[in-house]
């Protein structure tokens, strides 16, 4: 297995057959016959996007800056990180300050990548770039039109507690405030 999560593994599998069924302007959807290392032969639907970015933002004092928004496609608003799609032509660190800026109005002066994962890899190619961005100064939000965003600031324990609730049950959200709670002491942690 590669150590590099964006680099397929040696014997992928071949495309026997390809179909583009649609294509809009955040994703595709394709159909393919494909014979899997392993001789497996399947037809995959396979949603192709060109990666997205989120971001943690984390105060001076550790609490961390999440946003709250209407999702459709699980009809519920969902606390998460202010994230988004890279545009074309666009870095991931460039997508993650401009995100940033837009969604809770703050620049950072560091950010600090976290990790790169696949968010749905069993039908959608999507990598998403997590960073941690620090040292920040409020600049103006500029919020996409159709965005409706609610800011709520949390103490790491508050947001840990919002997961065993489940109020926050977004995936990339999750992975954050695990790799940030273990980045900072459990004792201060409950700091509210």
């Amino acid at each position: 297995m590669s150590d590099d999560p964006t680099r397929p593994e040696e014997g992928s599998a071949r495309t026997l057959a390809h179909r583009r069924l649609y294509e809009g302007r955040v994703l595709s959807l394709d159909v393919d016959e494909v014979e899997e290392p392993q001789g497996v032969r399947a037809t995959r639907e396979v949603v192709r996007q060109q990666g997205s970015v989120a971001v943690l933002p984390v105060l001076d004092d550790g609490r961390l800056v999440l946003v709250r928004q209407f999702r459709y496609a699980v009809q519920e608003r969902v606390w998460e990180l202010p994230a988004g799609r890279i545009d074309r032509g666009e870095t991931p660190e460039a997508g993650g300050r401009r995100e940033l800026e837009e969604e809770v109005g703050y620049a950072a002066s560091v950010l600090e990548p976290l990790t790169v994962f696949f968010t749905t890899p069993g039908f959608c190619d999507e990598r998403m770039h997590l960073f941690r961005a620090s040292s920040l100064r409020a600049v103006p939000a500029r919020p996409e039109e159709d965005e409706r965003i609610e800011i709520g600031v949390f103490s790491l324990m508050e947001a840990r507690d919002m997961i065993a609730r489940g109020d926050i049950r977004d995936g990339k959200t999750l992975v954050a405030v695990l790799l940030e709670s273990e980045r900072q002491p459990i004792s201060t942690a409950g700091v509210r």
